[in-house]
């Protein structure tokens, strides 16, 4: 088992970058606030000691790896 790597806002973007996708540092921060319902889009957590947004690193892959593999199976 691996063991969790949390990554910030900025480390995510970052990591998304290197998989191909260009967000702006608004697009990640909308992908973490919080909607009228109180849920995200992406997975994120206030980290209890430094108060930061933070999220796992392989799970914010692999919901991407989800989705293309979703699309692919959605071919006509």
């Amino acid at each position: 088992m691996n063991t969790p790597t949390y990554i910030t806002l900025m480390q995510a973007r970052a990591v998304l970058e290197r998989l191909g996708i260009q967000l702006s540092r608004r697009q990640i921060k909308r992908a973490a606030e919080m909607d009228a319902t109180g849920r995200r889009k992406l997975p994120f957590f206030i980290d209890p000691i430094d108060k930061k947004l933070k999220i796992e690193r392989g799970t914010l892959v692999r919901i991407y790896q989800e989705l293309q593999v979703e699309a692919e199976n959605n071919l006509r």
